[in-house]
């Protein structure tokens, strides 16, 4: 309940805070609306499923995930705002004391997508391969979805994935496939992810 209420708080925090200095009073007022907007559903989250450990390691997690890491957890709880909307459910046993949010349901059902610290769609086969994205944000914070972006805009518009990838098990022969089997396995964030766990799609 701690966290949750603290997770809230540093969202509202945020808001007001960025609001204020973009435009004054009112800005401030209307970013601390943003923030609880987005702060409420995800602080929730947190206490409900009990998803950071009362031992070092959760209160470590939290820390990471409200300071050096507080833009992915923003952005994940944009995304588990947006789920929450579309009546996706949490899974409180599989985010116990996980250090994050899972989700039952994903945005599609053959793929699972991690944001911050919200994984939605995930199963015990692929949790690793999510996990995997969990860590890099922790570790990269604000510079991990800049950085996860430029690579996705590069890679769309300068294929060189083309002279590694593999023609044979994996051909590119039609439009959908271009982004599905050839810049998307091959971004940097997917790319050590599939290779500590999972086979990329073909």
């Amino acid at each position: 309940m701690v966290f949750g209420i603290i997770s809230a708080a540093v969202h509202v925090g945020l808001g007001a805070l960025l609001g204020g200095l973009a435009g004054g009073p009112l800005g401030l007022l209307i970013g601390a609306a943003v923030g609880l907007l987005l702060g409420v559903p995800f602080g929730w989250a947190v206490a409900s499923a009990g998803t950071y450990g009362t031992d070092a390691r959760g209160i470590f997690l939290f820390v990471v995930d409200h300071t050096w890491s507080l833009l992915n957890t923003v952005v994940g709880a944009l995304y588990l705002a947006l789920h929450l909307i579309f009546g996706h459910q949490l899974d409180r046993v599989v985010s116990q004391a996980s250090g994050r949010v899972n989700l039952v349901e994903g945005v599609s059902p053959r793929y699972a997508t991690t944001i911050g610290t919200v994984c939605a769609g995930s199963s015990p086969g692929i949790q690793r391969h999510e996990d995997v994205h969990v860590f890099q944000a922790r570790l990269l914070g604000p510079l991990y979805l800049p950085l996860v972006m430029l690579n996705y805009v590069l890679f769309t518009i300068a294929p060189v994935w083309l002279l590694w990838h593999d023609h044979g098990n994996a051909p590119i022969n039609r439009f959908t496939r271009y982004f599905e089997i050839g810049v998307y396995p091959h971004v940097w964030n997917e790319a050590i992810a599939y290779r500590i766990q999972g086979t990329p799609p073909r």
